[in-house]
């Protein structure tokens, strides 16, 4: 049996990290589903996109912001991405096999591309693919920084080529979620730092900095899922979820 993993760095104290690795996941999961609901489903249904109200912020720093149900499950949504690339880099770290670990990100990628297309525009095209791509990538950018780590110009000139392809190919995320996987990971010891150049990163996404203070919950523990059907459901959430949510929103669209 795999040994527990050793309390994580944080910036919170010892006795506040209670969240397993498991917890984690399903918060994401929830916050991912939360936001594609609004996104693919409340969108498109005029009554979740009645104003509830508006907040001003002080002195102006902020435009106004208007809320309703789409909006706030799309603000809900934005702490999702962070808390996934944590649990990445993670697994990464932890690990038995590169190699199959980076295979399934694929795998998954080519499987939810259908899924994705389906759920954006009815049909099986789109100009934009999946986020398991930026993953996979950010996968690919983290095994080269780290196989090249006493090469530093291997290991940059193979950084930039990844960013290079996750440039071009346009997937959810970009190339700036393929940046952002590369500072969760170069700073992946260093809670505060980890933080808040990751907080500047995201500032265009700025509600995702919430991620930051969960993602310190960690306690370094795999938690209550286990097995190899806990694992793969995770990764069979993504494409499922986005199938079933293509199928109710072009139901509600025809009603």
């Amino acid at each position: 049996m795999q040994e527990e993993r050793k309390l994580p760095p944080s910036f919170f104290p010892q006795k506040m990290q209670v969240l397993s690795g498991s917890a984690l996941k399903l918060i994401a999961i929830l916050a991912m589903f939360i936001d594609h609901l609004g996104a693919d489903v409340l969108r498109v249904v005029p009554e979740a996109n009645q104003l509830w109200f508006t907040l001003h912020y002080p002195f102006g720093i902020f435009p106004e912001k208007n809320f309703s149900v789409y909006t706030v499950c799309r603000d809900v949504g934005r702490i999702a991405f962070p808390i996934f690339v944590f649990l990445m880099v993670e697994g990464f770290r932890h690990t038995r096999s590169r190699l199959k670990y980076g295979r399934n990100l694929l795998l998954f990628a080519l499987i939810s591309e259908l899924p994705w297309n389906y759920v954006h525009t009815g049909t099986w095209q789109y100009e934009k693919q999946n986020v398991f791509f930026t993953l996979f990538l950010g996968f690919l950018g983290m095994w080269a920084a780290e196989y090249f780590w006493e090469n530093r110009t291997a290991q940059l000139l193979c950084l930039l080529a990844v960013f290079a392809v996750s440039w071009k190919l346009g997937a959810d995320y970009g190339w700036k979620g393929y940046i952002f996987i590369l500072i969760m990971y170069f700073l992946r010891n260093e809670p505060v730092p980890q933080a808040v150049v990751g907080s500047c990163w995201l500032h265009y996404e700025w509600k995702a900095c919430f991620a930051f203070p969960i993602i310190n919950l960690y306690n370094g523990q795999r938690g209550f899922i286990k097995g190899a059907f806990g694992k793969y459901f995770f990764y069979a959430f993504y494409p499922l979820h986005l199938l079933i949510l293509g199928l109710v929103r072009f139901q509600v669209m025809g009603r």
